[in-house]
């Protein structure tokens, strides 16, 4: 299975290009784990919807037609490691290409909302966009662990 993840945002702290190089290291070949990132709109004295707006339109020319599109979004789905896991499963078998999306520090715009397939939360709390990259390769790794019934997820 082939998943990218498109993160509004560079130059990231060490901390974050550690962690997600962690897990995605420890990702097998089967279960690819691709990620790319997309620019973020300089800020300054526009608005957070310009700069959403702005983004978009990065996100949305990295977008491949093949894929299905789940965005990450305070107001979406709480998600847990088990959906996240049967997901893997259903994309698996139907072999579908899946991008994830995490949006800048102002969220993601409409035009990106309303295309995705799915919209997933880790919660109702609002996560610096990040943090938000960490988190996900942590997940995606233990989703695929407890699929595969590999000790690193050890939940009831």
């Amino acid at each position: 299975m082939r998943l990218r993840v498109l993160a509004v945002g560079s130059k990231m702290p060490e901390w974050v290009e550690q962690g997600v190089a962690d897990y995605t290291r420890r990702m097998p070949r089967e279960f690819s784990v691709e990620w790319l990132d997309v620019s973020l709109a300089k800020r300054g004295t526009g608005s957070a919807d310009s700069y959403r707006r702005q983004e978009a339109e990065s996100i949305q020319s990295k977008l491949n037609h093949d894929e299905d599109l789940i965005v990450l979004d305070v107001q979406g789905m709480e998600i847990s490691t088990e959906k996240i896991a049967d997901r893997f499963a259903e994309w698996q078998m139907e072999g579908r290409r899946v991008c994830v999306v995490i949006g800048g520090p102002d969220g993601l715009h409409q035009s990106v909302l309303s295309r995705a397939a799915e919209q997933w939360s880790f919660g109702r709390i609002t996560l610096p966009h990040t943090l938000v990259r960490v988190i996900l390769a942590e997940q995606l790794y233990r989703a695929w662990s407890l699929q595969r019934g590999h000790p690193y997820h050890r939940a009831n």
